[in-house]
């Protein structure tokens, strides 16, 4: 007969197996979930415009709402739109809030502890703006012209290094006084991102402003939960299958007047 003690190791060691054996099942559950529900829910911003805002029906338009539709009729399920801020997205994902994120999330190592991410799907970018009929076709063209750019902002460091000696840089405190220089007509172009551009296009679409110059990229991402591998082969399929077919393309050039260009994998 085995003692008290060996039966308590035996009864652990046990336990650990059955623990060790539903994990990964419970690991994969999310797929087999939105399979059976035929609804998947998708965080999505509805602030920041041109990747997620409300339209003038006051439903959710943009880039990421484009996508989070495109993934949904891929798996032949309904989309629930769950809007979502910065500060809560990633905790709706890991508490199953939401099965994926679609909201601009860029990719870094503190994120990819706790979450993990598909193929790229959009750019997310800095650049130069200006009106249309202004021309702008490399940075040598920027000599002599007038550009906005926030004060120690990353447009202004990179702008230090791809702008000739010759541009005439304004330099304003915050981003709102920048993108009002610009606006009133102060200065020719403006460097800034794409985002606040789709804020002041949506607010005074009568300036035509467009993008001229790329000053740094930095993709978008679909965030998945830790260990849904199921899902994230799916989605990674559906977004490859949009890459090839030109539909990523599209996109980015509808909401962000520009082609997607090399997204990475």
């Amino acid at each position: 007969m085995l003692n008290s003690s060996k039966r308590s190791f035996l009864a652990t060691l046990g336990l650990a197996a059955l623990a060790l054996a539903w994990a990964p099942a419970q690991a994969q559950e999310a797929l087999a979930n939105i399979a059976k529900t035929k609804t998947i829910k998708i965080g999505i911003p509805t602030d920041y415009p041109p990747y997620g805002f409300a339209g003038l029906d006051m439903k959710p338009q943009g880039l990421d709402i484009d996508v989070a539709n495109l993934l949904a009729a891929k798996m032949g399920v309904k989309v629930e739109l769950i809007p979502v801020v910065s500060a809560n997205r990633i905790p709706y994902l890991q508490t199953k809030k939401v099965d994926l994120i679609v909201s601009t999330l860029g990719k870094n190592e503190e994120r990819a502890k706790v979450i993990d991410f598909s193929h790229a799907y959009a750019p997310f970018y800095q650049g130069i703006f200006a009106r249309k009929d202004v021309t702008i076709k490399s940075f040598d063209d920027l000599a002599g012209k007038v550009v906005a750019v926030t004060r120690g902002a990353m447009e202004d460091e990179m702008l230090a290094k791809m702008a000739p000696s010759t541009v005439i840089v304004k330099r304003f405190e915050d981003q709102a006084a920048t993108t009002a220089a610009f606006a009133s007509g102060q200065t020719q172009g403006i460097a800034t991102s794409v985002s606040n551009i789709g804020v002041l296009s949506q607010k005074q679409p009568q300036l035509g402003v467009e993008y001229k110059l790329l000053l740094r990229d930095s993709p978008c991402f679909v965030g998945i939960a830790k260990g849904e591998d199921a899902l994230r082969n799916k989605v990674n399929e559906i977004i490859l299958a949009a890459k090839t077919d030109g539909t990523i393309n599209e996109l980015s050039k509808k909401w962000l007047k520009r082609d997607a260009g090399d997204l990475p994998l």
